[in-house]
């Protein structure tokens, strides 16, 4: 198989790559976080190189891209930590163009596209513990429309967004709906979150929603796989970043004399610490390639590459911070940021050891199949 990049991936590459190198720099991301975690105007930038229309469809506004091009994208956007939820675009670009009907599609897709709308993803829930299936928000018809009843945690940039991406039950069943924030009966309450970043608890009282589709499971399972592949390549860049800032200061630390990076015992652990990352490349280029597979065979993609992604990224992180010493948790240096963005990253769409039930439960269905 090739997994060279075509010329126009390349290009795309380093478009993103010069945008992260020269205008998001460390302190750009510093004044970031000091002042919520959220930046309008990188989320302005970040549109007018047409990455928030990635996957949607040209006609609709986009660039009518695909999975190698998103993974290409977040894997600069991960050297850069950049806080900006961009994975969320291509969810709510994912989803809308694939499930949702015409008038919807007329009026967000182009502005999501545009950066006029940052639609975002709200399923999580206090009591499921990452189990898709578990919902106990509800939904009831209500005029022309429905409204929505529930609360969601940890939605990315909540008090930010324009629209929720949000699944609820109605008549016993998962649907998805889009909710506005500015509609009547929604609140949220944002926060700072460990990377940096922002969150949100958003609750819906009432909420007047739009029905995006009644196959709310299959949707919500697609918009998290999305998810998934796009971490797994942003995790790609924050790890490749952290072990080449690990060995740069290995190679400027002095101890009895001589730089740290000549210990024997040390170069062991950076190779063990390359060799974690190389792993986690091949596995997001697995996701990737998956995205577009049947839904079971992709969601076992996705359970795989997140649970070996996970494993990577804590194995990175702890040993960056070792082998900087106390220096690697200090927030005035940028290791400690990335350390803060993998240990985060490990949790989202499902920590390791929820993955890893999902793969063994996989694996013993289609053993049943074939027994």
């Amino acid at each position: 198989m090739d997994f060279n990049f075509s010329d126009d991936q390349e290009q795309l590459r380093d478009a993103v790559h010069k945008w992260v190198d020269k205008g998001y720099d460390f302190e750009r991301r510093r004044a970031t976080e000091a002042a919520g975690g959220f930046s309008r105007e990188a989320w302005d930038e970040l549109a007018e190189l047409g990455l928030a229309g990635l996957y949607i469809p040209e006609d609709d506004g986009g660039m009518g891209m695909g999975p190698v091009e998103g993974m290409v994208v977040m894997e600069e956007l991960g050297r850069g930590i950049v806080l900006e939820p961009l994975a969320q675009a291509l969810i709510a670009g994912g989803v809308l163009s694939g499930y949702a009907d015409e008038a919807i599609k007329e009026n967000w897709l182009p502005r999501i596209a545009g950066g006029q709308a940052l639609v975002v993803l709200a399923y999580q829930e206090r009591k499921a513990r990452y189990k898709l299936d578990h919902c106990e928000a509800k939904a009831t018809a209500a005029g022309n429309g429905y409204a929505l009843n529930g609360t969601k945690s940890i939605v990315a940039a909540g008090d930010e967004a324009d629209a929720y991406i949000v699944p609820a039950q109605l008549d016993g069943k998962i649907a998805l709906f889009l909710v506005e924030r500015a509609a009547s009966g929604v609140e949220a309450r944002g926060y700072g979150m460990q990377d940096g970043s922002r969150g949100a608890e958003v609750v819906f009282d009432k909420a007047a929603a739009s029905l995006i589709t009644k196959d709310g499971l299959a949707a919500l399972e697609h918009a998290v796989d999305i998810g998934i592949a796009a971490l797994c390549a942003e995790a790609v860049g924050v790890m490749d970043k952290t072990v080449a800032l690990t060995v740069d200061y290995m190679n400027q630390r002095k101890q009895f004399g001589v730089t740290i990076s000549t210990f024997q015992a040390l170069r062991h652990r950076v190779a063990d610490m390359k060799m974690q990352l190389e792993l986690a490349r091949s596995m997001s280029y697995y996701a990737t390639l998956k995205l577009n597979a049947p839904a079971a065979e992709r969601r076992q993609a996705m359970a795989r590459a997140k649970y070996q992604l996970g494993t990577s990224m804590r194995y990175v992180a702890a040993n960056s911070v070792q082998l900087h010493g106390g220096i690697g948790v200090t927030d005035e240096y940028i290791g400690s940021h990335y350390f803060r963005k993998l240990t985060q990253m490990e949790m989202t769409f499902g920590d390791s050891l929820h993955h890893l039930g999902e793969v063994s439960a996989r694996m013993n269905d289609t053993a049943g199949v074939f027994a």
